[in-house]
Order: C-alpha cells, then sequence, then structure tokens
C-alpha cells in the first residue's frame, strides 16, 4: 500500500516540474552517454559504461519515487486549515526556553521541506513534538544533543 502525501499546490507543480525534467532531459542525456560508452567496444572493464549504467539506475529510481508521490499525493485546502493546535502548513514560532531564541518554522510534507525557506518537514522530531500542542504549551524535543524545550508562542496559516 502507498503512502498518502499531504502537499500544498506549489509542491505538487514542483515534482511535476522535476518529473517532467527527469523525464525530457536527465533520461535521454543518460540514453545518450550510455550509448557512447558502448561504442568504446568492450564492456566487461569500461568503467564510463558501468558509470552510466548505474546512473541510469539511480535516475529510474528517482523518477519511479516521483511518479508514486504524485499518484498518491493529496492536496491541503488552505482555507479549512485550523489554527486552534499545531498541525501540518500551519506557521509555528517557537521559543528555545533555554536559549530564549524564536524560531518559525511552516510544517510541511518531507518533500517540501527546505530549512533555508522556514519549511520543516513533518517528519522530524521537533515537528512531531509540535503536532497537536497548542499556543503556550511547552514540548519537550529528543535530539541528538540532548533534549530542548520549546514554547509555542503562535500558530498561524
Amino acid at each position: 500500500m502507498s503512502k498518502v502525501t499531504y502537499l500544498t499546490e506549489e509542491g505538487l507543480t514542483k515534482l511535476r516540474k522535476e518529473l517532467e525534467q527527469l523525464k525530457t532531459v536527465e533520461r535521454p542525456a543518460i540514453s545518450r552517454m550510455i550509448a557512447e560508452a558502448r561504442d568504446k567496444g568492450d564492456l566487461s572493464e569500461n568503467a564510463e559504461y558501468d558509470a552510466a549504467k548505474e546512473a541510469q539506475g539511480m535516475l529510474e529510481l528517482r523518477i519511479s519515487k516521483l511518479e508514486n508521490t504524485i499518484a498518491n499525493a493529496r492536496i491541503i485546502d488552505e482555507s479549512k486549515i485550523d489554527t486552534s493546535q499545531v498541525q501540518i502548513l500551519n506557521k509555528v514560532k517557537i521559543k528555545n526556553t533555554k536559549t530564549k531564541a524564536v524560531m518559525e518554522y511552516m510544517l510541511v510534507a518531507e518533500s517540501e521541506a527546505n530549512l533555508k525557506e522556514g519549511k520543516l518537514s513533518v517528519a522530524t522530531p521537533i515537528a512531531k513534538a509540535l503536532i497537536g500542542k497548542k499556543v503556550g504549551d511547552v514540548v519537550e524535543v529528543k535530539v541528538p544533543s540532548g533534549l530542548m524545550q520549546f514554547e509555542i508562542l503562535n500558530i498561524s496559516i
């Protein structure tokens, strides 16, 4: 059974564009690399051929995963997002109770995560600890460096 992935419209569009790029640009390029390497002779000792075949396998795996993700994607209607408690697509402002550092993250599907843009995957320990909590709640998160505490300051869309 395939895993349902919840995405924004923007996230789904991004995945579709990536899939199109892989199929129309990357796949033909790797096929040309394989053909060129094959033309060089003995395949048993041809490192270029082996590398191109490995790249082809990795590309086909990525295409397959993207197709599966897109096929099982569900678009989240942002107008129906509840801000009374933390859930996917919420922007959450949190404060580290020890350092007093304030951070804001939007909780998104793994395929949309990008820390530079403040988009945190719902699969991360911090996001898992925040899901279902309300403003004012303090959550403890076990991270590799130890235990951290965050206070939820704000939940928005």
